[in-house]
C-alpha cells in the first residue's frame, strides 16, 4: 500500500514540517491525501479521493475504528482550537466508531465525538458535535453545540444555539443503522488489506481457480432459484414430515404449500378488497429491513379473495426467512393503508390466526359501525392498536369532522401527538375526544420516515357517546392519567406538579436550565441533559436531583415541542438557597379541567387559579389580552380579538376580562399573555366555554 502522505509546507505560523502518524492496522487508500499533523487511530478506514490537509489548522485527531468515506474534506482554520478527549487543543477532532459518509466536510475548529455519523454532503464548521450523534444528508452545523444523541434531520441548518438544544433525540433504529456502516466499513478495511497482501490473497485466488463458479449466462437466475427451491422444499419435507400441516402459514411441505389461507390474515385481506382497496406486499431481508429498503412481491390487483390469497400465500412460501409485510392500497388517493408484518425471519413463518382457534394474537382490522352508529371497537382496541402502532416506531395522529365536513371527507388535523409511551398518548387522545364530544375522531398511525399513513380508524363518532380510552395494566383494570400534586400544599410545588403533568400529556420534552447570579442577569442560561422520563413522577425526582445538585443557582424547567421546535414552557423552579419564586416565565397551554372550572361557572366569572395566573402575569409585566370564537371558528382555530386591554393594574384587568366573558357568554373565550418586549405570547388559557 503505497500512502500519499506529505509533511505539512512551511507557512508564516507553522515550521514544524510534521508528517501523518498511521497506526499500522488501519487501512488509507493510495487516492486519497494526507498532509500534516494528522493522526490515523487503529482500524481506520481512509477511503479512496478523500483529502485531510493539516496545512493551516493543526493537529487533527482520527481515532480508533473511524471510518473517512470517499471525497469527504477535513481542513481547519489557523486560529480557533477545540479541546480533544486527552485534554490536548485540536483543529479538528473525530472521535473512535465514528462515520464521516460520502463527500461531507469537516472544518476546524471543530470536535466530533464517539459513535457518531455525518451523512452525505454535510458540513461541520466551528462547531462540537457530542457523543452519539448523527447528522443527516445535506445538513449544515454551524458555531453551536450539539448536545450527546441527538438527530440532524436531513437539510437541517442548524447555527443557533437554541435550535441545537431543541433537536430530538437518535431513535435506536438510527442507532443501529450507524453501528451497521462501522462494520461494514470494517470488513472493507479488513478486505482492502488483505487484496494488498500476497500471504492472503493467493490462497483465496487459488481456492477460486480450483473450483471455478458457474457462468450465469449457463444458468438463468429463475432456474437457479427454482432448483434451489426445489431442494430445499425436498430436504424439509424428509426432516419435517411429522409437522402439523394445521399451522399457517407453515412452508415446510407440499401439502402446506397448497393448504387454503385461513385466520385474521385472510380476514383483513377480504375486508381490503371489499372496501375498494389493492392489496399489496413486500418483502426484506435483515440488512434491508434496517435500512427500510422493501421490495414488492407479484401480488395481482384482483378483487376476488381466494386469487390475492394464493398470491400472498406464495409469497409468505417464497419468501421464507425474510421479513414480509401487507399493507392496502388506496387505488384512487394513491396512498398506502393499513400496514402489517405477516412474517418474520425465523425457523417457522409468523402464525397469523385468529384468537378462537389457537390464542395468537389477532392482525389489526378496521371497527365496524354497529346500528346505533358507534365504533364497534372497544376501547381495550384502540389501546391495543395505540400500542402496536408504537411499538412499529409510528407516530400517532388524530383528524376530527362535523357531519357536513364527515360527508365531505374535509377533515381537520387534531393537535399534534409527539409522546412516545403509550399512557402519554392515550391521555392525550383522551383529550381530544373530550374536546371534540358530537364529532367524528379518527386515529391515524404515520410512518414518519416514509411520510405516509399507515392506518386511519374512526374512533368516536357524531352520534355516539365520547369515547374514554383506558390502558391495560395486567388485567381488566385500567388507568387513566392524572397530573401528581404537591404533598405539601406548597403552590409553587403544585404548580411544577401541573406543569410536568401537562407537558408530558401533550407529548412535550422537559428540559432543564441552570445559572449563576451573574449568568442569570445576562439570561445566559446553561442546559443539562433533557428528561427522559415518560411518567410525571419520574420526571419530578429527576427535576429535584437537578435542584439539589444546582441549590446555590437558579434552575428553571423548560418544555420544548419536539415537532414543532420551540419551547411552549419556561418555569423558574429555584433560586438560590431556596428563596421563594416570586415570578416566572410560562407558555404552557392550559387545558380546562375538572379542577380548574373556567368556564364551569356563570359567564362573566373568573376562577381563583386564572386569578392567580394573571397576578403572576402582570407581576412579570406582560399584557393581558383577550379573544373569543364560536362554534365553527373554534373548530378551525380561527379566534377573534376583544377589546385592548391597556391597563396594568389587576382590578382594571379583572373588570376587563369580565366585561368580555359577559358580552361573549355563548363562546369560547381565552386569556393571553403578551411579552410586548419579544413581541410574543408566552401564554394562552381557555377561561370560558359554552354551555353544552
Amino acid at each position: 500500500m503505497v500512502v500519499r502522505s506529505f509533511a505539512a509546507p512551511p507557512t508564516p505560523w507553522s515550521r514544524n514540517l510534521a508528517e501523518p502518524q498511521i497506526d499500522p492496522s488501519a487501512y488509507v487508500h493510495s487516492f486519497s491525501n494526507l498532509i500534516g499533523d494528522v493522526y490515523i487511530g487503529a482500524n481506520v478506514l481512509i477511503a479512496p479521493g478523500t483529502s485531510i490537509r493539516a496545512d493551516e489548522g493543526n493537529p487533527f485527531h482520527i481515532g480508533n475504528s473511524t471510518n473517512v468515506q470517499d471525497g469527504v474534506v477535513i481542513h481547519g482554520l489557523e486560529k480557533g482550537r477545540v479541546i480533544g478527549d486527552d485534554g490536548k487543543e485540536y483543529s479538528v477532532w473525530i472521535g473512535d466508531s465514528t462515520s464521516i459518509t460520502h463527500m461531507a466536510l469537516i472544518h476546524g475548529p471543530a470536535y466530533v465525538g464517539n459513535n457518531c455519523f455525518i451523512g452525505f454532503r454535510s458540513t461541520v464548521f466551528n462547531a462540537r458535535v457530542g457523543d452519539g450523534c448523527i447528522i443527516s444528508l445535506h445538513a449544515l452545523v454551524q458555531d453551536v453545540e450539539i448536545p450527546a444523541g441527538r438527530y440532524v434531520p436531513s437539510g437541517a441548518v442548524i447555527t443557533t444555539q437554541q435550535q441545537a438544544d431543541l433537536l430530538p433525540n437518535v431513535r435506536e433504529s438510527d442507532q443501529n443503522f450507524a453501528s451497521h456502516v462501522i462494520g461494514i466499513n470494517d470488513s472493507l478495511r479488513q478486505g482492502y488489506r488483505c487484496a494488498a497482501d500476497i500471504a492472503c490473497i493467493t490462497p483465496i485466488r487459488q481456492q477460486q481457480n480450483s473450483s471455478p463458479p458457474i457462468s450465469n449466462s449457463a444458468v438463468s437466475p429463475q432456474i437457479k432459484k427454482q432448483d434451489f427451491n426445489q431442494t430445499n422444499q425436498t430436504n424439509q419435507n424428509f426432516t419435517n414430515s411429522s409437522t402439523n400441516s394445521s399451522t399457517y402459514p407453515s412452508t415446510n411441505t407440499n401439502a402446506q404449500r397448497n393448504e387454503p389461507m385461513t385466520g385474521d390474515l385472510a380476514q383483513q385481506i377480504r375486508q381490503l378488497l371489499a372496501q375498494g382497496y389493492h392489496v399489496a406486499a413486500e418483502y426484506a431481508d435483515e440488512r434491508r429491513f434496517r435500512t427500510g429498503s422493501w421490495q414488492s412481491c407479484a401480488i395481482p390487483h384482483s378483487s376476488e379473495a381466494s386469487t390475492v390469497i394464493s398470491a400472498v400465500q406464495a409469497a409468505l412460501v417464497e419468501n421464507e426467512g425474510e421479513y414480509v409485510r401487507l399493507f392496502g392500497v388506496d387505488p384512487k388517493a394513491k396512498r398506502r393503508l393499513t400496514e402489517t408484518i405477516i412474517q418474520r425471519p425465523s425457523d417457522k413463518p409468523a402464525v397469523i390466526s385468529n384468537t378462537n382457534s389457537n390464542g395468537a394474537s389477532p392482525s389489526y382490522s378496521a371497527p365496524k359501525a354497529s346500528s346505533n352508529g358507534a365504533a364497534s371497537s372497544s376501547n381495550a382496541d384502540i389501546a391495543g392498536q395505540v400500542r402496536q402502532l408504537l411499538a412499529q416506531g409510528y407516530r400517532i395522529s388524530t383528524e376530527y369532522a362535523d357531519a357536513r365536513r364527515f360527508r365531505s371527507a374535509a377533515w381537520m388535523t387534531g393537535p399534534a401527538i409527539d409522546a412516545s409511551s403509550e399512557s402519554s398518548v392515550i391521555a392525550a387522545l383522551n383529550n381530544i375526544l373530550a374536546e371534540h364530544e358530537g364529532e367524528y375522531v379518527r386515529l391515524v398511525g404515520v410512518d414518519p420516515k416514509a411520510k405516509r399513513r399507515v392506518v386511519e380508524t374512526i374512533i368516536q363518532r357524531a352520534d355516539g357517546n365520547a369515547v374514554s380510552i383506558g390502558q391495560s395494566s395486567g388485567g381488566n383494570a385500567t388507568t387513566s392519567y392524572s397530573a401528581p400534586r404537591s404533598s405539601n400544599g406548597n403552590g409553587a410545588a403544585s404548580d411544577v406538579s401541573t406543569t410536568v403533568g401537562q407537558l408530558l400529556a401533550q407529548g412535550h420534552r422537559i428540559s432543564v436550565e441552570h445559572a449563576d447570579e451573574r449568568h442569570f442577569r445576562t439570561t445566559s442560561w446553561q442546559t443539562l441533559p433533557a428528561i427522559t422520563a415518560n411518567s410525571p413522577s419520574a420526571a419530578i425526582a429527576a427535576l429535584e436531583s437537578y435542584i439539589a445538585e444546582y441549590s446555590d443557582e437558579y434552575v428553571r424547567l423548560v418544555g420544548v415541542d419536539t415537532k414543532a421546535k420551540r419551547r411552549v414552557v419556561e418555569l423558574l423552579v429555584h433560586r438560590p438557597g431556596g428563596q421563594p419564586i416570586a415570578a416566572t416565565r410560562t407558555a404552557v397551554k392550559v387545558s380546562n379541567s375538572s379542577n380548574s372550572s373556567y368556564g364551569g361557572g356563570a359567564a362573566g366569572k373568573l376562577s381563583a387559579d386564572m386569578l392567580a395566573r394573571i397576578r403572576q402575569l402582570l407581576s412579570q409585566g406582560y399584557r393581558i389580552g383577550t379573544e373569543h370564537a364560536d362554534e365553527r371558528h373554534f373548530r378551525t382555530s380561527s379566534w377573534h380579538s376583544c377589546s385592548p386591554i391597556a391597563a396594568a393594574n389587576e382590578s382594571e384587568v379583572i373588570r376587563a376580562l369580565e366585561a368580555c366573558l359577559a358580552e361573549h357568554g355563548d363562546e369560547y373565550v381565552r386569556l393571553l399573555g403578551i411579552d410586548t418586549k419579544a413581541k410574543r405570547r408566552v401564554f394562552e388559557g381557555i377561561i370560558q366555554r359554552p354551555a353544552k
